[in-house]
């Protein structure tokens, strides 16, 4: 079965990884950068090795995010980032193929052990099966 697994983050999330430390975040140094890198390299590299990796990907910065609506007029209404009213967004992601949920869990958990520096907000990795037909809905 197919999963797409999810890392979250916010604007001053990445702006903590910039070396700019806020209220919300913390300033990462290049050495915490370096070894988070890694990290999540080698969790990538063991996925492709296992033959359970099928994309991954990191995400830019909520400030370069465009939103896309219909407005009342029916209208689209195209809006820049960053939105403060948006809480965390998806930083990154794993497009895994694997045997069960129980293993993308045990991904998603290794996942969550990534280093960082100290006062870093940890959020939940979300899992979602992705849907083979429309049998899955």
């Amino acid at each position: 079965m197919k999963y797409l697994v999810m890392v979250q983050g916010t604007q001053a999330d990445y702006e903590g990884m910039r070396g700019k430390a806020s209220g919300r975040a913390p300033a990462w140094n290049e050495t915490e950068l370096q070894a988070m890198y890694a990290y999540m390299g080698a969790i990538s590299d063991d996925l492709s090795e296992s033959g359970e990796l099928l994309d991954a990907q990191g995400l830019t910065d909520p400030a370069q995010t465009r939103l896309v609506a219909r407005g009342p007029d029916g209208k689209a209404v195209i809006t820049d980032g960053p939105y403060s009213e948006t809480k965390e967004l998806m930083a990154g992601y794993w497009v895994v193929d694997c045997a069960s949920l129980e293993r993308v869990t045990e991904i998603a958990e290794r996942v969550t052990r990534c280093p960082g520096p100290d006062g870093l907000t940890e959020y939940p990795v979300v899992i979602r099966r992705i849907q083979d037909d429309a049998r899955d809905l």
